[in-house]
């Protein structure tokens, strides 16, 4: 995949070398609980923090490290800034015309390890996140040589697409889908929350797929071999693939994210077709 001639957004806050996180959001007594809860039912922690966020208003402003803002000098950080200004440039267009919704620009936080988000803390071990609450994806670029090394997926276009998945869940805030879903696993039981996150996953990968579509439309810059390497790594992240891979077995009804076949289907239904509508993974 070709990069150099997408423009770089400057919405990029670069938080690499600034410090160690602060909270905000939630009490951080709570973060901890519900990140209990989430490791025990199954249930993706980000959400249940999410939701509660969403649900009580938030204990409080969040806090965050000073970030720089701006294209960030080094290699990945132009290349995280690159693929974002080009999920910007296409939704800006795809989104109205397609939802009649107005696309708003989303910060991308760059950090390492740890940091403090509008839903709470972040470390690297919970993966790429976006935070409604603030409106930020949150990403730290060790995940990319973590996908390579450790799951057997990775390359330019595959770390294109995990950023596009996030800021998928970014379109899916705006069209209002994200605030109906967050409330609905909040009410719901431990295998019907996580049915509902996997659908909500699914999504955000034929998002991402529906954005890579009209990227190459506008630059030519994908192959059939970054295609073949993308839903490598889409297949790599299925929850039944890294269920197996950490205990020897799936259980089904505990994926948060979708199966490898799953989220491989979902990825290509976005790059073949271009549509929003065909990524309503609640109708099909």
């Amino acid at each position: 995949m070709r990069d150099d001639d997408l423009r770089a957004s400057d919405n990029v806050e670069d938080r690499r070398g600034m410090g160690g996180a602060t909270k905000g959001g939630l009490g951080i007594g709570a973060i901890l609980i519900l990140t209990l809860l989430g490791w025990a039912t199954g249930i993706d922690p980000r959400m249940l923090i999410g939701g509660a966020e969403m649900v009580t208003g938030g204990g409080g402003p969040a806090v965050s490290q000073p970030g720089r803002q701006g294209v960030p000098a080094d290699a990945t950080g132009t290349f995280v800034a690159r693929i974002l200004g080009e999920t910007e440039d296409v939704w800006t267009q795809v989104l109205p015309q397609q939802t009649g919704v107005q696309y708003e620009k989303p910060i991308l936080v760059l950090f390492p390890g740890a940091t403090s988000s509008g839903c709470g803390a972040a470390q690297s071990s919970m993966g790429p996140f976006y935070c409604p609450q603030d409106r930020k994806v949150y990403l730290d670029t060790a995940f990319f040589q973590d996908m390579e090394r450790k799951l057997g997926g990775g390359g330019a276009f595959p770390d294109a697409y995990v950023i596009a998945h996030e800021v998928g869940h970014h379109v899916q805030n705006l069209i209002g889908l994200l605030p109906k879903v967050q409330r609905a696993q909040l009410q719901a039981d431990a295998k019907t929350a996580n049915a509902i996150s996997v659908r909500t996953e699914l999504m955000a990968d034929c998002l991402a797929g529906v954005w890579a579509y009209y990227m190459n439309q506008r630059h030519h810059n994908i192959d059939a071999s970054d295609v073949r390497q993308a839903v490598a790594t889409a297949a790599a992240i299925g929850d039944d693939r890294l269920q197996q891979a950490r205990s020897g077995t799936a259980v089904p009804d505990s994926f948060t994210h979708g199966s490898s076949e799953q989220r491989v289907q979902w990825l290509t239904t976005g790059l073949r077709s271009g549509q929003v509508k065909d990524c309503d993974t609640f109708a099909n």
